[in-house]
């Protein structure tokens, strides 16, 4: 159990490497199982997981440059574990829908080797590691956009890169300083993030590193203006592209907003929590508004994504145990659905080589299993109550609720657009009249498509009904969290904030909490 967690992030890549001299018919059952394995080693992880230790888990760490304190320093708590469990999730499902006729094995190189490098990314407690594995995630999706996507597929596939690539070079700026920073203050390099914890900055200097870090994590989210990358990506990205992207790659924005910038930087956090959550409100509104115009059934998911990220934004910058957790919840529950309605939107486009929604209607007398589960996914976007959509938003908003309610209130509508766009697509997709002869045809899912949406049905309905397993071991860690930032805070505003917040402890074990917090809403 001591390596498991390096296991974890490098067994994937390893693999990957024998699937180069494959046959091309042989690579997708080899993906397959490679990808059950990491799958299962992953479990191992949470049922190794002890829910009431607080601190890194299965920590591995050995020097690399140790004259300037670059190691490589792994471990994982409750915040990251789950994001590891969802792109193992992700990925196996990916790998069993993969439909590719032609270069099966180059497109199960980039999953495998994505899956392996975001486990990285989740698990990293190195600054300088983490960045070398936030940089290259760029070159398999790069790859998979360029090669096996549609439309302006090159154009797409350079500006995502030329946005997150740029915007990301700031914050090696700010990763560099705060390391020097370390080295006046100690006598001593080190990246490692737990050293810097300790590490109390001047408000002025957390105000330029946040915007350091926060530039290049708003770009990878996407927040508003920096998202105009997105529809393009997702539009012109391969199905298991767009699932990859939107389940998992737009996560490690918002993760590292809760590992690094509240804890690094708590005044400056606290003090730009107005700016920020302005920033997450247009992109709620402004999000739900773009995905009701749209005519394309990937664009309506894509520009979904942008207005349930926006929720998640403001949980963080609530700045308190439900916020945070309620946000950490909802990067796993949006992970789940957003990827689940790629691949049905994927399905659909493999037999009319179209996403127009104007070219449907009535599908659901043809593709009765198809309209079912689509219908259930669409309720979990929507945030129905019983569904994994419901409890991340509820517990974000609740938590920024408590600190600012009008905002919170306009941040609602999120609820109301959704229901709007989605209902709208569904209606229009799969009731009135089947007057285009080409659906008449249609076939309905096959075993293999079959295989890959009930796993997503079940783990919507499962952690919607209860959710207890994965809001369990984010309460500690959240905890852990805000104590840090309470312990490194310098402003009486942010300490006062943050004592109040650490005072209000056990909003997932009590259910009176919750009924209480309802109440009061």
């Amino acid at each position: 159990m001591e390596y498991l967690l390096s296991i974890v992030i490098f067994f994937p890549a390893l693999a990957s490497i024998f699937v180069f001299i494959m046959d091309n018919n042989v690579a997708k059952p080899y993906g397959i199982t490679i990808g059950l394995i990491e799958l299962i080693l992953v479990i191992a992880l949470w049922m190794g997981f002890d829910y009431t230790n607080p601190s890194m888990q299965f920590e591995n760490i050995f020097s690399l440059i140790p004259d300037y304190g670059i190691n490589y320093h792994v471990g994982i708590d409750g915040i990251s574990l789950f994001l590891l469990l969802l792109n193992g999730f992700i990925i196996f499902l990916a790998t069993i829908y993969l439909n590719q006729p032609n270069d099966k094995n180059h497109l199960v190189v980039c999953l495998l080797l994505l899956e392996s490098i975001l486990m990285g990314v989740f698990s990293s407690l190195n600054m300088v590691l983490f960045y070398i594995f936030w940089e290259i995630s760029l070159i398999p999706i790069l790859y998979m956009i360029g090669a096996w996507g549609s439309g302006e597929k090159i154009y797409a596939a350079l500006k995502f890169f030329l946005y997150t690539f740029v915007a990301s070079l700031i914050m090696f700026i700010g990763i560099l300083y705060f390391g020097y920073l370390y080295y006046i203050a100690t006598g001593k390099w080190s990246f490692d993030i737990l050293d810097w914890y300790h590490l109390v900055l001047p408000f002025n200097m957390q105000i330029w590193l946040f915007l350091a870090f926060f530039i290049s994590i708003a770009v990878k989210i996407p927040i508003f203006p920096f998202h105009t990358w997105l529809p393009h990506a997702y539009g012109d990205a391969p199905t298991l592209g767009s699932v990859v992207l939107a389940a998992v790659l737009l996560k490690m924005g918002t993760y590292a907003l809760v590992r690094f910038s509240l804890p690094l930087f708590p005044d400056a956090s606290f003090a730009l929590v107005i700016p920020v959550a302005i920033l997450a409100l247009f992109m709620v509104i402004y999000g739900g508004l773009l995905a009701f115009a749209q005519k394309d059934m990937k664009q309506v998911v894509a520009y979904s994504s942008i207005s349930h990220m926006g929720v998640a934004v403001m949980g963080i910058f609530a700045i308190n145990l439900e916020g945070i957790g309620g946000s950490v919840f909802a990067m796993v529950g949006h992970g789940i659905v957003s990827g689940a309605l790629f691949m049905l939107v994927g399905m659909i486009y493999v037999r009319r080589r179209t996403r127009q929604i104007s070219e449907f209607g009535g599908l659901a007398t043809v593709m009765p299993n198809y309209a079912t589960l689509f219908g259930i996914v669409m309720m979990a976007n929507i945030g129905l109550p019983l569904t994994i959509g419901f409890v991340g938003e509820f517990f974000s908003l609740l938590g920024f609720f408590k600190a600012h309610p009008i905002l919170t209130l306009l941040a609602g509508t999120s609820i109301i657009l959704s229901a709007i766009y989605m209902l709208n697509l569904y209606k229009n997709v799969f009731f009135g009249l089947l007057s285009n002869v080409k659906n008449k045809t249609l076939k309905d899912l096959c075993p293999r498509e079959l295989s890959v949406m009930i796993p997503f049905v079940m783990a919507i309905i499962f952690f919607g009904i209860y959710p207890k397993p994965i809001l369990s071991p984010i309460q500690n860690s959240t905890k852990q969290l805000l104590q840090i930032m309470n312990d490194r805070a310098t402003q009486e505003s942010t300490k006062k904030h943050l004592q109040k917040s650490i005072l209000n402890l056990d909003f997932i074990q009590n259910p009176e909490n919750i009924s209480k917090s309802i109440k009061e809403v």
